[in-house]
């Protein structure tokens, strides 16, 4: 349970990090000016794709000055428009309060839409938001769905967030093998810090598990592949 706020902090920034790199990559002192001016251009004229393409570079002050409100002001209009990442991204202001207020019941809407679209980021937030009751109703069951699908894409604290759901039987059935597979996936996924809490809540589990039980768990992990976007 104390583990919330970093595991929180981990999905929400999943959202932003990889798509951000395409834009600074294309970002260059000869090509900045050219590139920027085309992205503003589409961007004006309704294009969600470059709409979001122009909220990430005032996200990361690539061809502009960082500016979080106008970020966040171009997040929205591709968001509207359906476009799946800016609605994960506009969650993630939303979440963290850049650019825009914080807001944990607008953040939960915007990835609600994203997770629907299949955004595996947006799925694990929104689980662990359910599970929390932050800026959602607490229900367990739904955290446990959007983990699920967040988990077997192999997000990491997603994975932790579904073995503890099955440790403690919150919306699944109690499953110590079930708990088992997805903390110990969790935990050969992160960092060396992260590794040790996720380690830990593996081992509260295998402490009430028998031999055979503990030998199956390990044999799905072994076997275990990333599924589908769902």
């Amino acid at each position: 349970m104390t583990l919330f706020p970093r595991i929180c902090l981990a999905v929400a920034l999943l959202s932003v990090t990889v798509l951000a790199v395409t834009v600074l990559a294309q970002s260059s002192p000869q090509s900045e000016p050219e590139w920027l001016s085309g992205i503003r251009k589409a961007a004006e004229q309704e294009n969600a794709a470059t709409q979001y393409k122009l909220g990430l570079s005032y996200f990361n002050g690539a061809g502009v000055p960082q500016d979080y409100a106008e970020a966040a002001k171009w997040f929205r209009k591709a968001a509207e428009q359906g476009h799946a990442d800016a609605q994960s991204d506009l969650g993630r202001m939303y979440y963290q309060g850049k650019g825009v207020p914080q807001d944990y019941a607008e953040a939960a809407k915007w990835y609600h839409k994203a997770a629907e679209q299949g955004r595996s980021g947006a799925q694990g937030i929104l689980g662990f938001m359910y599970y929390s009751g932050r800026g959602l109703p607490q229900d367990y069951a739904e955290a446990a769905k959007w983990n699920r699908r967040a988990a077997e894409r192999g997000i990491a604290p997603a994975q932790y967030m579904l073995g503890l759901s099955h440790f403690h039987g919150a919306g699944v059935p109690q499953d110590y093998i079930q708990a088992h597979l997805f903390a110990n996936l969790a935990a050969a996924s992160v960092t060396r810090e992260e590794r040790k809490e996720f380690a830990k809540l593996r081992d509260q589990i295998a402490a009430k598990m028998t031999p055979e039980q503990i030998a199956e768990a390990q044999r799905l992990a072994r076997e275990w592949k990333p599924g589908p976007a769902k």
